[in-house]
């Protein structure tokens, strides 16, 4: 059980949702600008490969390091023999369980629909092959992972013969595919998905006409339930992420893509599973772009590359992630600054503190100072953490425990 759940079961109050909303640029992405790449996370690392640029199609990957906002080469797509491998369009996604990234489908410039599934290993920096995607090969599609069941999904997408619909299952402990119920919505390509830790969200999309419908995937009982629409105008290339995969329903977003009147969007949508509720959030601060890419490292998003008319290679991160904030009847208090850089300040206390306990957004316990005998004011947060990202702070005086309270470092 995560320390962030018993914590909540034990704290008396009233659970609010206050979001910082707010973007900063962030290094760009080596190589050239590109659309129609795809991007997955293993552990504190995200990898941004493949995709369409100015020139053609590669198979080229890169490795973001939030320590140093900086981006690393990394071996492209099939190793030095992958030459082919060139693609857009595809899919990817991670495992929890053996710490790999995995990246398969799309499109080549010689092939218009691939089916074949390709395994990174982070450690050794090696690509193995893996087994085909057993539905037909195909472009546009989506894929997300449940840390229930440590499965990816895939499914939706354009084939030879249109548009798809159906789903299926890779068990990457087994190497093996098998096909689920299918999409009940209007089968679709260039759709968003992401997940939480039991539920996937797919939404918008192209089936002849641009959509905003948006649905939720029950994996115990495999079936498909249709949720609030997106709130925006329908469309297509979109991105789409979550706060946190750790969390059973963290907050996921929707933002950019390109709609019905050809307009490239920079808007930004919230859902809220607990209210099944859209709210509209500060805009992408970049122009406006359709197949960009977003992934989530420590609970602050990251957004870039894409194409407006010409190819992008500029990145943007978002500390807007939902904060998970109990109240009771103690007296309020703030922190400042919030985001910080190292040093945070407390006011509105109005009793001597004697320690404090930090949490990473998962709810673990990553450093502690309990039992202090000075009067705390302050803390030094980059020397507990040394990561950027969203954390969860309680304070405790000589007679009381302070709310949990959202703090991140930039």
């Amino acid at each position: 059980m995560k320390i962030i759940t018993t914590l909540f079961a034990f704290l008396i109050g009233i659970l609010s949702l206050n979001a910082q909303d707010s973007w900063y640029q962030v290094d760009s992405v080596n190589g050239a600008p590109r659309a129609a790449a795809t991007a997955f996370k293993v552990g504190p690392f995200a990898y941004v490969a493949t995709g369409l640029e100015e020139y053609g199609f590669s198979r080229k990957m890169h490795s973001y390091d939030l320590w140093q906002n900086d981006w690393d080469n990394e071996t492209s797509l099939g190793n030095a023999i992958g030459q082919g491998l060139d693609r857009a369009s595809a899919i990817s996604f991670s495992s929890e369980i053996n710490q790999k990234g995995y990246l398969g489908l799309g499109q080549t410039e010689t092939v218009a629909y691939m089916n074949d599934l390709w395994e990174f290993d982070v450690v050794t920096n090696v690509w193995t092959q893996k087994a085909n995607f057993i539905g037909s090969p195909r472009k546009q599609a989506v894929a997300f992972t449940l840390q229930s069941t440590d499965l990816a999904y895939v499914g939706t997408g354009q084939d030879a013969t249109g548009l798809k619909q159906d789903f299926y299952t890779y068990n990457a402990s087994t190497n093996t595919w098998t096909q689920i119920q299918d999409f009940p919505g209007l089968a679709r390509r260039g759709a968003v998905a992401y997940s939480g830790d039991n539920h996937g969200f797919i939404g918008t999309g192209d089936a002849g006409i641009l959509l905003n419908d948006f649905w939720m995937y029950d994996a115990t009982l495999d079936t498909w339930i249709q949720k609030a629409p997106f709130p925006g105008s329908p469309r297509s290339g979109a991105v789409a992420w979550t706060t946190d995969s750790d969390i059973d329903h963290p907050q996921g977003y929707i933002a950019l893509g390109e709609d019905n009147f050809n307009e490239f969007k920079k808007d930004v949508w919230e859902y809220n599973y607990y209210t099944n509720s859209w709210m509209q959030r500060s805009d992408f601060p970049g122009v406006g772009r359709k197949d960009a890419v977003a992934f989530s490292i420590q609970g602050i998003a990251y957004v870039g590359t894409g194409y407006n008319g010409v190819f992008h290679d500029d990145f943007y991160a978002y500390s807007g992630t939902a904060d998970v904030e109990v109240k009771d009847d103690l007296t309020e208090f703030t922190i400042f600054p919030n985001p910080t850089n190292s040093l945070v300040e407390f006011t509105g206390i109005q009793e001597g503190l004697i320690g404090y306990r930090i949490y990473a957004a998962s709810g673990d316990l990553i450093f502690e100072e309990m039992n202090n005998p000075s009067q705390l004011h302050s803390i030094n947060l980059w020397e507990q953490v040394r990561l950027p990202g969203v954390y969860l702070i309680q304070l405790h005086g000589k007679n009381s425990t302070y709310p949990l309270k959202k703090i991140i470092l930039q």
